[in-house]
């Protein structure tokens, strides 16, 4: 069921409460391209801006985890440089990858937003208080969360989610 659009003021009240974003990776912190080459290395693309404003995020106290379905060491190293330490990959029950991390930080559903962009992020879309998507999301997504960013995933989605955040929080 779509989720009711929200007015400007309503989604700025509901970023100020954000204390965690939560974060899918190929198609939200990439563009969702996966090279492989001959010796079956994987490489993915990451946006230094996103890097640069969850560091920024980070700083001001807002605390982050990834929640993959997919497994990478790519992922591992990338979240170990932008020192998040809640990385939970290889997790298709997103959801209770996300109920595990709400105990862990005594968080209310509405302290959280999750930025995904496929189908089976939907779940856990309809549970956090905030949910948005890139601009690149797949159209079932894009019609069931609160914000779509106007950048595409890799591409500095997630540094606009932040940017708003912390502009919502006056810490901008």
């Amino acid at each position: 069921m779509p989720r009711k659009k929200l007015s400007r003021q309503a989604l700025q009240a509901k970023l100020k409460n954000i204390r965690m974003v939560i974060m899918d990776v190929d198609g939200v912190l990439t563009d969702g391209r996966i090279i492989i080459d001959a010796h079956g290395i994987e490489y993915k693309s990451f946006d230094v801006h996103d890097g640069y404003g969850i560091a920024r995020a980070r700083e001001k106290g807002i605390l982050f985890a990834i929640i993959s379905g997919r497994e990478s060491k790519t992922v591992d190293h990338r979240a170990k440089r932008l020192k998040i330490v809640d990385v939970h990959q290889n997790r298709i029950d997103k959801v209770a990858a996300y109920v595990e991390i709400k105990e862990k930080y005594h968080l209310e559903d509405s302290e959280v937003c999750f930025i995904g962009d496929d189908e089976f992020d939907i779940p856990l879309l309809e549970t956090v208080g905030v949910s948005v998507a890139p601009a690149n999301a797949m159209s079932a997504v894009k019609h069931r969360v609160q914000l779509v960013t106007s950048k595409e995933g890799g591409r500095g989605a997630v540094r606009e989610l932040l940017d708003r955040i912390l502009k919502a929080k006056s810490l901008l």
